[in-house]
């Protein structure tokens, strides 16, 4: 085993969760030394115990119809990437909401498949650094056991309930320790705070026993089908929003909980501070309060000469756009923990996002410190073959679909009648493989300005323009878009109209325009090079 006597790793990667895993078979295939230490006896320990009702939230869709891999993926919410043969989730399970024991399952196979050297049973307890930005990383752990590394992964979840300062929560059940068998609740008041999966997915196991359920929290429930942020509330948990508007007893509270007082008989007297009602406060008696607001990354390991700024309400760790702590160079994240990228707009808190982001990190350390060039491949500098380039791209990449926004292809002229066509890069990456002085187009997908304040189910907002490429831009739903960034001048946008199929194969209203945009677009490059050549003679 590694210690201080021994020389550092290039990696030491914290947690064996789908993150870990996932950054532990990239970093075995390119040959890198690295060792992953987990807690649990096993991996995906998060997933051992929650969700609490078992049912996950991630979509096991098996029969799409087609029969390539890269497009399966953008159905399959689950399974991890690999460049080879693998165990795929929908093999596990047939269920669309598959139960998170079969999670717990693929991950062991996963894991014993890439054969990582993962230590189980081995919790980390303290980071330290030695001094100097290029510091070796030394982390102990519980049988105090000193693991040196020259660069640090942390791929932990968010471990703590995320609890709020109210005075008395502490007397509330949580989320985390609740019971979970609807008959503890038989003719009960029930309070549930929060209004996320969680809090929802407790008020409905209760439905058919408590006599009275409330879910209270200051904001509006936002509902996943119209924000396209799955962590907004499913549709699969959202029986008490139907049972609340048809007056079935129970009731959503849009107002903050100020005090949770806990009576002399067990019971709760709990201060409502409404927002409809111009801050009105009400008192509320309740048998049960289960609080189900979340949870937070734990920066408590870290000694104060390596600790990591954190951010939103400090929760989660503040990121630069290459996945590296925003303040202490050399130590990286990987998986829901990045989520502050994106944060409640897009899936870099779920799988079926950050394995991606898992990717493009390990593609950022190849490059950086190992002087691996970023996948891609050359192109002649010219509309057709730039066109025809980004049609095939997205109409099949997974990676573009599922982290919209985040993730960009990059076209790279290279003044000579040639381009690099850059894979899946972090949109706002700054530095390498990215020049900031150099011109270079970003083809991301994207859902539409606004999207998440229209009715997508009202037939006026919904309407698609699939045959009307000159108002790509007013669709709501997602759609490839691409984006000429040349420095100091405007940047120029185009979009690829939306398609219920979401393919986009048409030569009049897909194809045609998108050369027309690079032709415009390269000849306006080629006109400012000329200048700027003119200016230097």
């Amino acid at each position: 085993m590694p210690d201080d006597q021994n020389a550092p790793l290039d990696y030491l990667v914290i947690g064996a969760g789908p993150a870990g895993l996932q950054m532990g078979r990239h970093l075995r295939r390119a040959g890198r030394g690295h060792l992953i230490l987990e807690a649990g006896p096993g991996p995906g320990t998060f997933f051992r115990t929650f969700p609490r009702h078992r049912t996950l939230i991630s979509n096991n869709k098996k029969h799409t119809g087609w029969d390539d891999p890269e497009l399966n993926l953008r159905m399959d919410w689950n399974s991890l990437l690999s460049d080879g043969p693998a165990p795929l989730f929908t093999s596990y399970s047939d269920r669309y909401f598959p139960h998170a024991d079969d999670m717990v399952r693929y991950l062991a196979d996963w894991a014993a498949d890439a054969d990582l050297p993962v230590e189980y049973g081995t919790r980390a307890v303290r980071v330290a650094r030695d001094e100097g930005p290029d510091g070796t990383f030394r982390v102990t752990d519980e049988h105090g056991r000193t693991h040196a590394a020259r660069r640090l992964i942390v791929a932990t979840g968010v471990s703590r309930e995320n609890i709020p300062p109210v005075p008395g929560i502490e007397t509330a059940d949580t989320y985390a320790t609740a019971s979970t068998d609807p008959d503890d609740y038989t003719d009960q008041r029930v309070l549930v705070i929060g209004k996320g999966n969680s809090a929802f997915e407790t008020a409905d196991n209760l439905v058919e026993k408590a006599a009275v359920i409330h879910v209270a929290g200051p904001h509006s429930v936002r509902l996943a089908w119209r924000t396209h942020y799955v962590g907004h509330l499913r549709a699969v948990n959202n029986n008490v929003l139907d049972s609340y508007q048809l007056k079935a007893q129970n009731a959503i509270l849009d107002g903050d909980v100020k005090r949770v007082e806990r009576q002399a008989d067990g019971t709760y007297l709990v201060t409502v501070s409404f927002v409809r009602a111009d801050e009105v406060t009400k008192d509320i008696p309740y048998h049960r309060v289960i609080v189900c607001t979340g949870f937070r990354f734990d920066a408590s390991i870290f000694d104060a000469g390596c600790r990591p700024r954190l951010t939103i309400g400090d929760r989660f760790p503040a990121l630069t756009s290459a996945y590296e702590s925003a303040d202490v160079p050399g130590l990286y994240f990987a998986g829901t923990i990045t989520q502050s990228r994106d944060f409640k707009q897009g899936t870099s808190g779920f799988i079926h996002g950050f394995r991606y982001g898992v990717r493009a990190l390990h593609r950022v350390l190849e490059h950086r410190h190992h002087g691996v060039a970023w996948p891609g491949e050359d192109l002649p500098a010219d509309p057709d073959a730039l066109a025809a380039a980004v049609i095939a791209r997205v109409n099949r990449s997974s990676a573009l679909w599922q982290q919209f926004g985040v993730l960009a292809d990059m076209i790279v002229p290279s003044g000579d009648g040639g381009a690099r066509y850059l894979h899946e890069v972090p949109y706002d990456l700054a530095g390498p493989p990215l020049d900031p002085s150099a011109a270079r187009y970003a083809i991301t997908l994207e859902y539409g300005p606004d999207h998440d304040r229209h009715d997508p189910f009202d037939v006026e907002v919904a309407r698609i323009r699939q045959s009307d490429a000159g108002r790509a831009d007013e669709g709501h739903y997602l759609h490839p878009v691409v984006r000429c960034h040349r420095p100091g001048e405007p940047t120029a946008v185009h979009h690829i109209t939306e398609n219920l199929e979401n393919e986009w194969t048409s030569r009049e209203v897909h194809v045609e325009p998108l050369r027309a945009f690079f032709a415009d677009t390269l000849a306006g490059s080629a006109r400012g090079a000329g200048d700027a050549g003119a200016r230097r003679a």
